[in-house]
């Protein structure tokens, strides 16, 4: 049995991040396999152990100390996967690191492990150290830390083939091993139907109906394009509304009120966080179509998320969103006016023209992100 321990997302089950819904879906598509056995760590009040999906889950404390909480947390959790192996003699471990942010304690980790006779994967996620939330030392931190645990891992393991070039043209002088396997998304519909309840009661709390509305779905914040997206929509004649699911931080929300004056515009609707994953999808279903603004980052869950659900997709014209959608979406860019006008262009598609947006976009989900898919594709990583 190959033992895998993973370190870096929040835990499972309950968190909504794209770690821990990466992390539950992996566990569940492995749940009944006689070949792998997971370790999950996750962030808790108190230590302990329990099992989810098969899986050994593994509580650590963390105490609250602001930013370096992440760091802390990965540190102590890599000294209880060592711990683990050591006291449970395992024969040749994987431990597979979510993210970069322990760069100057990797070297000391990966010889801790190799003595153990395990390797060490690390997934990069996107660029940490461009999103414009960080402060600039936290940046430089973020940049640091992913060069040394670049140099240091076993293997890089991109969900991006994006960030796979990435990381080998910029650390060619480490030559660093990588793979790519992408995140994955659901192929299926969600299980409500149009008439449920629940997703009628939403509707009639939001002032929405199917197909009245444009969506966006994702992390409040400046990279994530917000401002660009609700300035263009004020400017298109559209008499849709344009909703977006998110998790508002006062900050940020004024900053944007000053630059867009959105709150002056009816059609512009906060409409606070979705956390009911069959009510999102059917949201996403229903919607007219999907905007999606993210510029940093690898492959984004949300965008997978609204390929899988909605037939007509916005994309900002990056290489991260074309890499996934390819010709199942539009695209626009910051150019003023761009986004306005191919709002109009899309308010004006007939039915079967986004129907076969849709269908694209469902095939391309099908063929390279299905969850059953990415599963198997870590199995054999794993098992090889």
């Amino acid at each position: 049995m190959q033992h895998v321990f993973i370190v870096g997302s929040k835990g499972i089950p309950g968190a909504y991040g794209g770690y821990e819904t990466f992390v539950d879906k992996l566990t569940q598509y492995h749940e009944t396999g006689k070949d792998l056995k997971y370790h999950v760590a996750c962030k808790g009040e108190t230590n302990g152990e329990f099992t989810y999906h098969n899986a050994r889950c593994f509580r650590i404390k963390v105490p609250n100390i602001g930013p370096a909480q992440a760091i802390y947390y990965d540190v102590k959790a890599l000294s209880a996967c060592c711990r683990y192996i050591r006291n449970n003699s395992i024969q040749n471990p994987i431990v597979y690191i979510l993210a970069c942010r322990i760069g100057p304690f990797m070297a000391h980790f990966v010889k801790k492990i190799h003595k153990l006779g395990g390797r060490v994967f690390v997934n990069p996620d996107g660029h940490e150290w461009l999103r414009a939330k960080w402060p600039a030392p936290v940046r430089k931190y973020w940049k640091i830390s992913e060069a040394l645990m670049t140099k240091q891992a076993d293997l890089m393991v991109c969900d991006s083939k994006n960030i796979q070039s990435y990381i080998r043209k910029t650390y060619e002088k480490y030559h660093p091993a990588t793979t790519y396997i992408a995140y994955g998304a659901e192929t299926r519909k969600s299980k409500l139907a149009d008439d449920d309840e629940t997703l009628l009661s939403w509707y009639s709390e939001k002032g929405l109906s199917a197909k009245s509305y444009y969506l966006a779905v994702g992390r409040f914040v400046p990279e994530n394009n917000y401002e660009t997206m609700i300035k263009e929509f004020m400017k298109s004649k559209t008499e849709k509304t344009f909703a977006l699911i998110t998790n508002v931080s006062d900050k940020f929300l004024e900053e944007l009120k000053e630059k867009t004056a959105f709150h002056t515009d009816p059609r512009i609707q906060f409409v606070g966080t979705v956390y009911d994953q069959e009510l999102l999808m059917k949201i996403r279903e229903n919607a007219y179509g999907y905007f999606h603004g993210h510029e940093v980052g690898g492959t984004n869950p949300s965008l997978l998320e609204a390929l899988g659900c909605t037939d007509l997709n916005l994309l900002l014209n990056v290489g991260f969103n074309r890499e996934c959608a390819e010709d199942g979406a539009l695209y626009w860019d910051k150019t003023p006016d761009n986004l306005a006008a191919l709002i109009e262009k899309a308010d004006a598609m007939n039915a079967s023209e986004i129907a076969v947006l849709g269908a694209k976009a469902k095939q391309r989900i099908a063929d390279a992100y299905s969850w059953a898919f990415i599963a198997e594709e870590y199995k054999k990583l794993f098992l090889s």
